[in-house]
């Protein structure tokens, strides 16, 4: 028997209906729950240094693996089926491997398509953004004198440094990410020495979404 047109469309717009509420459910999570979501930290992947834009890189990148192949690290991954980035398309997790920032930015100079931008210099790189998230954890936070994050950091001195403030009555040293300074390479998040990484890096559209949470510039 021929299945009944209305039926079948009205099946498809139930489907499409619940799509679609689910990508409004996904968009209305807060940052700070995507940040706690430590499972789902690839929500948006960290691309290799020299990345065109999403869209435009996801157009130029033929999943050809030789990124991955040129960086000396072991850095870089490509995507498998189930894991969030497109399936082939490279990307790095700085808890497990940051960006070592290599001078000459060989896996940008591998790319055959201009998905990476070959020309570009290390410290010119926007891989994301370092946000200090974890502040109930930071060591700092609790009375500590931690700065690992700062004296780990390849831009030493810019992208990272300690600054004075208050917490509760009490002076403490904060971790303050300077963001027009940082790469996004996560060799903080990496290094940092609390479970669950208190710098973590972002995609810099949601790195910077927090009031407070980093500064655009280096203070006067």
């Amino acid at each position: 028997m021929a299945s009944n047109p209305r039926k079948m469309n009205r099946r498809t717009a139930l489907t499409e209906t619940g799509r679609l509420a689910g990508a409004v459910c996904l968009g209305s999570f807060s940052l700070a729950a995507l940040i706690q979501t430590t499972g789902r930290a690839d929500a948006r992947a960290m691309r290799p240094p020299g990345a065109q834009p999403e869209d435009d890189f996801l157009a130029a990148c033929v999943r050809c693996g030789l990124c991955v192949q040129a960086c000396p690290y072991g850095t870089l991954s490509l995507a498998e089926w189930g894991q969030e980035p497109p399936v082939g398309t490279p990307f790095f997790t700085p808890r497990e491997v940051p960006c070592y920032m290599c001078r000459d930015v060989p896996c940008a100079r591998a790319c055959p398509t201009g998905a990476l931008d070959s020309e570009i210099a290390i410290r010119d790189a926007d891989m994301g953004v370092a946000v200090l998230v974890g502040h109930e954890d930071c060591l700092n936070y609790k009375g500590m004198n931690c700065s690992i994050c700062v004296r780990v950091c390849p831009i030493r001195g810019d992208a990272i440094t300690l600054e004075p403030g208050e917490v509760n009555g009490r002076a403490i040293m904060i971790p303050t990410v300077h963001s027009d300074h940082c790469t996004g390479c996560g060799t903080c998040e990496k290094h940092c020495v609390t479970g669950h990484a208190s710098i973590r890096v972002l995609p810099r559209d949601l790195g910077l979404g927090g009031q407070g949470r980093n500064r655009a510039g280096r203070s006067a």
